[in-house]
């Protein structure tokens, strides 16, 4: 597994109001979404392209499309939806697939709950959003569902890691065609297993509480 930690002063500049406790959900959602397009930039830098030849006004001359099949977007609900437009902007070919994962509070393992996306994912780039990556336990498992299909390019991309998830990852996917990105790798996780200074809970940043 390889990890990319951005190092931009964009980046770093939209993360420090990210985390800020008094930045409103609305702002949140909006730097999220230009967070995620920089952090894409870079998690699509071996994006798998194709010759082609074309026509300008002055000449002819060649130039490189994405190959097909086209790249697959998957969020991870619900905080993960949080950056799929951001990521679709920079890839708007490319087609989406949904996850919807489940934390135990208590165990701290991830369960599924709901998929979309198609059975086979031979040859497949795919692109997975998750804005915490945590524990690790969550990601470990959406990407052991989309590897079971048959995905052989995986990136993740994250607003935030926690060492003890790139660890738990670096163990349970040894040897796996992993990429993570993120814009910052902080400095552990606390008992409750939140990111630590981290932002809180992403999805209610973003989305704001829904009391059951």
């Amino acid at each position: 597994m390889r990890i990319h930690v951005v190092d931009h002063p964009l980046v770093a500049h939209k993360l420090t109001t990210l985390r800020d406790k008094r930045t409103d959900s609305p702002t949140f959602r909006r730097l999220a979404d230009e967070l995620v397009t920089l952090l894409a930039y870079e998690a699509t830098r071996d994006v798998r392209t194709e010759q082609v030849g074309i026509e300008t006004p002055v000449t002819t001359t060649s130039g490189v499309r994405l190959s097909h099949p086209r790249p697959l977007v998957v969020p991870i609900l619900r905080a993960g939806l949080g950056m799929l437009e951001g990521m679709v902007r920079l890839l708007p070919t490319a087609e989406v697939g949904f996850l919807g994962m489940v934390r135990d509070e208590e165990t701290l393992r991830a369960s599924t709950y709901a998929t979309r996306m198609p059975d086979d994912l031979s040859g497949r780039q795919v692109y997975v959003l998750d804005p915490m990556l945590a524990t690790g336990g969550t990601l470990i498992a959406a990407i052991g569902e989309l590897i079971s299909r048959g995905a052989d390019d995986v990136t993740a991309l994250c607003l935030l890691a926690a060492p003890e998830g790139v660890e738990l990852m670096e163990r349970e996917l040894d040897g796996a065609p992993v990429t993570v990105v993120t814009a910052a790798v902080d400095e552990r996780l606390n008992e409750n297993g939140y990111i630590v200074p981290g932002l809180g809970d992403a999805g209610d940043r973003m989305y704001g509480i829904a009391e059951g």
